[in-house]
């Protein structure tokens, strides 16, 4: 770490731009440097390393570890085994309320998954710690894995997602299909995928007495120290999490995981700091991913294209020990306009890590298969898939009647059907080549995402030299909360965002929530706002009872705050900057505080979503199969936008997630086993620059009178859109529907030849 960056010290950062503008990053310079710190770039004094050692079997027990070899290691002070683990205040197989998970913790000696830790190494260096891991060489008693549908436990979800109902139903479903024309069915299976974010998990555990500070990377930091509090029988206030800068996080780093917790055993046993940090193997079980899905989607039709019915059931995979199910049929509540719709989910547990949130939990893996069978039922009623889509374009929320609060997906599918060149699209499949005689194809799909919010706080200071402090525990993983936060106060403050500096990353600091479900800028955005309102109204009070002062007895008039300055609202040549108001007073500043959470009714009243259509060519060598997105345009509304420059890039990384998704992303199991056969950069493919096409993001202007601020979210809109397009430009190229993904050549080859060409 550099030594002008102090790990003890919440990060501050300063300079900025107006809300609305496209402002850089203000954490980009200290990132390309190197002087951003991470959570694994803290060395404190006295520091030890643990290694995890984990299971090679899916299923069964430990029945022996050679503890003492390890021990025999020089530079290897302890190891921890379920004989010597301390027990825990809370027993970490009941979860905790809210994003809480079974862990694992060395509190017995079954093996529930591959990766699964099974005993702790530490050590003087982190060579040893490596060098003693491998010499335990455990042995087990071996069960058979199970591994997928044909024998995994199938059981009735009690909830999906994050406590949602595993199952929604609106109007007459057999009605429905008895009234349609054309009744369509589609089969689909997406598979799990790993969080592989660029910063694997990692923890600086250190104690002092009962308090407890943990240098790691932390979605939701004051949520987070209530459950490192519970586990360790402390008082919450006594946890302190430092996490300036993630590296990534998906969802992942939301969730207190058991690698972590043990870090923090082993540097309370030893008392002194333990750093852990996982390597990119070990991400594979015990920190979530993305579920496998086997969805089936029966949609029905009348004689002019409009839906009847719409049926869409999942099987999701979870845990043999917890449940976190894909909430994938939600995906088709929101979006089409059906009298009669059903959303229903059932269980199977596996041999396999819990899943979690992983970017668009639910909506990514839903709305692949949904978009792909939406093209499907356009084609048996012979429609071009836009037309189908608007012919059944929900004014209201399906099923509940509901107002949007804001809605201008009409003016997505316009705009990036132009910008795209929609209009030349044919209708039948395998009538485009390009020059090298390579099958070209256009297709679409339909982004959506809901706008959560979370409670959240937030503190704002004018100071007396003019500038001004603003603070909430916030986190930025990448999505730019440091600039876009910075902005919205700056905006609130009436300052110029050069004179505002911005403190998050910090548990001590006022709660900024979760950065999760595209809800962080809303969320922390809304109680900075206030917060700095407050302090404005706070100064007001001063000016306006001060004799002295220009906007004396303007009270009732009313005061703006501009550039620094207050103004008469009814005169602007009468105003005083804020260092001569608080001068006079003889304050050395002004602090704002607030608490923030959007009014329920809203949500119970309107569909709270961001919208948006993806529009996607391929281009397919008709021999081979190969598969290249060569071009896609994405047109997306999501309420008022703090700054377009990170929203495109956000928008950017969501449809190239949905270029993964759709061809490349997927762990590989060994049915045999349960070992994932590819956890590792190498074999695990994800998009790099080759594989990744010309991008368009256009940002379509929405006004939204009901949220907070206006704001909508960003984060992972993009994906849910991307995957269908992809998969529907694919048959458009081939003739051939992909039921499966990623979308193999091999799913290809043998229809390419099957498929007569017109």
């Amino acid at each position: 770490m550099p030594a002008d960056l102090k790990p003890a010290a919440p990060v501050q950062l300063r300079h900025g731009s107006n809300a609305g503008q496209p402002q850089t990053r203000r954490d980009g310079l200290l990132k390309v440097t190197g002087r951003a710190t991470y959570a694994a770039d803290n060395h404190l004094e006295g520091m030890l390393y643990a290694v995890t050692a984990v299971s090679r079997i899916a299923r069964g027990r430990v029945t022996s570890l050679d503890v003492d070899a390890a021990k025999a290691h020089a530079a290897v002070v302890e190891v921890l085994t379920p004989e010597n683990c301390p027990r825990l205040a809370h027993d970490p197989d009941v979860k905790m309320p809210y994003f809480g998970f079974r862990i694992e913790v060395l509190q017995n000696d079954n093996v529930r998954y591959v990766n699964q830790p099974i005993a702790l190494v530490i050590a003087e260096t982190l060579e040893a710690a490596i060098e003693g891991a491998a010499l335990l060489n455990p042995q087990y008693a071996e069960e058979p894995a199970r591994t997928g549908l044909d024998n995994g436990e199938h059981f009735a979800a009690a909830a999906v997602g994050v406590g949602g109902p595993p199952r929604t139903a609106h109007g007459d479903i057999d009605r429905g299909f008895a009234a349609a024309k054309h009744v369509t069915e589609a089969d689909y299976v997406t598979p799990a995928q790993y969080h592989n974010a660029m910063e694997p998990h990692a923890v600086v555990a250190q104690w002092d007495g009962d308090h407890l500070t943990l240098d790691m990377p932390n979605q939701a930091l004051v949520l987070s120290c209530a459950g490192y509090a519970a586990y360790f029988g402390i008082p919450r206030e006594n946890v302190l999490i430092r996490s300036p800068f993630l590296g990534g996080g998906f969802g992942s780093k939301a969730i207190i995981n058991g690698p972590q917790i043990l870090a923090i055993i082993a540097a309370r046993m030893m008392k002194r700091p333990v750093k852990l940090a996982l390597s990119r193997s070990q991400m594979y079980g015990p920190v979530g991913h993305r579920g496998q899905t086997w969805q089936k989607l029966r949609i029905g039709t009348d004689a002019d294209g409009r839906l009847t019915a719409l049926q869409h059931s999942t099987i999701s995979a979870t845990s043999s020990f917890d449940e976190f199910l894909e909430s994938a049929s939600n995906a088709s509540l929101p979006l089409y306009d059906s009298p009669a719709i059903v959303s229903e989910h059932v269980g199977v547990r596996l041999d396999i890590g819990t899943p979690g949130p992983m970017r668009a939990p639910g909506e990514a893996s839903g709305s692949a298969a949904l978009e792909a069978a939406i093209d499907v039922a356009a084609d048996a009623c012979g429609m071009d898939p836009l037309e189908f889509r608007l012919k059944n374009y929900a004014e209201t929320e399906p099923g509940t009647g509901r107002p949007f609060s804001s809605k201008a997906l009409r003016e997505c599918y316009t705009k990036g059907a132009k910008t795209f060149g929609w209009a030349a699209r044919p209708l039948k499949p395998r009538q485009m080549r390009d020059d090298n005689g390579l099958l070209v194809g256009w297709g679409v799909g339909t982004a959506v995402f809901h706008c959560p919010h979370f409670p959240t706080a937030a503190r704002a200071t004018l100071r007396a030299d003019g500038t001004a402090l603003i603070e909430t525990a916030g986190a930025d993983m990448g999505q730019g909360a440091w600039t876009a936060l910075a902005q919205i106060g700056a905006e609130a403050l009436g300052l110029d965002p050069s004179k505002v500096e911005i403190s998050i990353g910090v548990s001590s600091l006022p709660d900024g929530g979760v950065a999760g479900g595209s809800g962080h800028t809303a969320s922390a955005g809304m109680s900075l706002h206030s917060a700095g309102k407050d302090a404005i109204s706070q100064l007001t009070d001063i000016a306006v009872a001060d004799p002295e002062s220009p906007l004396f007895g303007a009270g009732n008039i009313g005061v703006v705050a501009r550039d620094g300055r207050l103004y008469r609202s009814d005169d602007d040549n009468r105003g005083e900057s804020y260092a001569n108001i608080l001068a006079r007073a003889g304050r050395a500043d002004v602090v704002g505080t607030a608490k923030a959470m959007r009014d329920p009714a809203i949500a119970e009243k309107h569909a709270l979503f961001s919208h948006g259509a993806v529009f996607a060519e391929v281009k397919v060598d008709p021999d081979l199969g190969q598969v290249r997105v060569t071009r896609m345009v994405g047109a997306f509304a999501a309420g008022r936008i703090i700054n377009p420059q990170l929203v495109r890039s956000q928008y950017f990384g969501g449809m190239i997630w949905g270029i993964s998704f759709a061809l490349l992303e997927e762990a590989i199991t060994d049915k045999r086993t349960g070992r994932i056969m590819n956890a590792d950069f190498a074999e695990y493919h994800v998009p790099v620059n080759a594989d990744v096409p010309s991008l368009e993001a256009i940002l379509i202007p929405e006004s939204d009178p009901y949220l907070p601020l206006g704001v909508k979210g960003v984060g992972e809109i993009g994906i849910t859109g991307t995957v269908g397009a992809i998969a529907n430009a694919i048959w458009h190229a081939t003739g051939v529907r992909a039921r499966r993904f990623p979308i193999r050549i091999e799913d290809l080859v043998g229809g390419l030849l099957s498929v007569d060409v017109p």
